[in-house]
């Protein structure tokens, strides 16, 4: 072994001397420092090394410490916390990224493209066409076969089966006056043609009458107008307006229309106006008798009778018109009826013992004046009814001789 100083006086030894290995827990002296020289570790307050032998000043003291003491702080952190911290990291660098690229336009928004969907294809079914009905076409009637009876003519036989003399006369090769028929003869008869009773019309009461009748005019409410204000313009009543419209009171209001009735005007020093007609009546049913009937002399009077038009107002009746057809000098009776029923006379039963065809009808008639000796004078005031026809036998029946054979 030898022995030698070095530089700083410090004896070194060499041989086979054993080496000196300092085994230094560092948590067995947690305030241990490291020699500045040779990096060993010494305690905090030696002044000395004991590797190298270095004298320790106060300020290399301090200066360990201050180096010794600025160690970073140690955290701890375990696998899936540490996952998911670079997660949340890496997801706020995106949306930091993405902000500052929109802001710069460069972020182009994809454009959403529309897929078109498939149409649903609509089939049409084909309806049902419908086969007009064919309208029912009149088929002629055969002719009806009579036998000629005692007082049977053509005209009776033609008021009997409402059918004229001529195509009886025409069908039966018969001479133009008809006059070679005899009891028994078989004579072929027309069946006439079928025609729709005329419908009833329909009548208005007379209030609605006289209302429909009465002219009128719309006036607008101003705004200072009065209801007695507006009658007096039109010299009209108030009632008057009052009932035209609905009102229950005088009281009228800006822009409320009202109807003024001009048929009522108030009477004014002059001429009297002409009062307006009602309107026309439509024709009168007839009733009784059936149209074709025969009356013989047991009948001494025969009742007319058809259906009434509504009330009829005091000026108005029904005019009865009875004409005998077969009479040559043209026989006629009108007269007059507030009923709706009437009774010939006795006086215009035809005489002899041949049968008559009576024609009748009933027209709404108006009195319109009289006559000097005080009769009423009036003209139809509707439209005449559809005329009836009736046989009537003004004497005992004689028989006819047959002819020879």
């Amino acid at each position: 072994m030898k022995t030698g100083k070095n530089a700083y006086g410090i004896i070194l030894h060499s041989g086979s001397f054993p080496r000196c290995k300092t085994t230094m827990n560092p948590q067995s002296s947690p305030t241990s420092r490291i020699c500045p020289t040779c990096g060993s570790k010494i305690g905090e307050n030696a002044t000395r090394c004991q590797v190298c032998g270095r004298n320790l000043t106060t300020t290399e003291t301090k200066t360990t410490k201050a180096l010794q003491g600025s160690r970073l702080p140690e955290v701890h952190l375990s696998l899936p916390v540490a996952i998911g911290v670079i997660i949340l990291l890496l997801a706020l660098g995106g949306v930091v990224i993405y902000s500052i690229l929109s802001g710069t336009g460069r972020v182009i928004q994809p454009t959403t493209t529309p897929t078109a969907s498939a149409s649903p294809t609509i089939t049409s079914t084909p309806q049902p066409t419908d086969t007009p009905t064919p309208m029912p076409s009149f088929t002629p009637l055969p002719p009806v076969e009579y036998s000629v009876k005692s007082g049977d003519n053509c005209s009776i036989i033609a008021a009997v089966f409402k059918v004229s003399i001529n195509s009886i006369i025409t069908l039966n090769n018969l001479p133009a006056d008809c006059s070679s028929l005899y009891i028994g003869q078989k004579l072929l008869v027309p069946q006439p043609t079928p025609t729709a009773s005329p419908l009833p019309s329909a009548t208005l009461s007379e209030a609605d009458a006289t209302e429909e009748a009465c002219e009128k005019v719309s006036y607008t409410v101003s705004e200072n107008d009065t209801l007695s204000g507006i009658a007096g313009a039109y010299r009209v009543s108030m009632d008057a307006i009052k009932i035209f419209n609905g009102l229950t009171g005088d009281t009228v209001y800006q822009g409320q229309s009202l109807q003024i009735p001009l048929c009522e005007r108030l009477p004014t020093a002059g001429p009297t106006p002409t009062p307006t007609a009602p309107p026309p009546y439509g024709a009168t049913n007839l009733l009784l008798p059936a149209d074709g009937t025969s009356f013989t002399i047991q009948n001494e009077t025969v009742t007319l009778q058809w259906a009434s038009i509504g009330e009829l107002r005091q000026n108005e009746t029904y005019m009865v018109t009875v004409v005998d057809v077969t009479d040559g000098a043209g026989r006629k009776l009108v007269d007059y009826s507030t009923d709706t029923k009437y009774i010939v006379p006795v006086t215009f039963r035809p005489a002899g013992n041949t049968p008559h065809v009576i024609r009748w009808s009933i027209t709404v008639a108006r009195q319109t004046g009289t006559t000097k000796d005080g009769n009423p004078i009036y003209e139809p005031a509707g439209a005449t009814s559809y005329e009836r026809v009736f046989t009537w036998w003004g004497g005992t029946p004689q028989a006819t001789p047959l002819p020879p054979q």
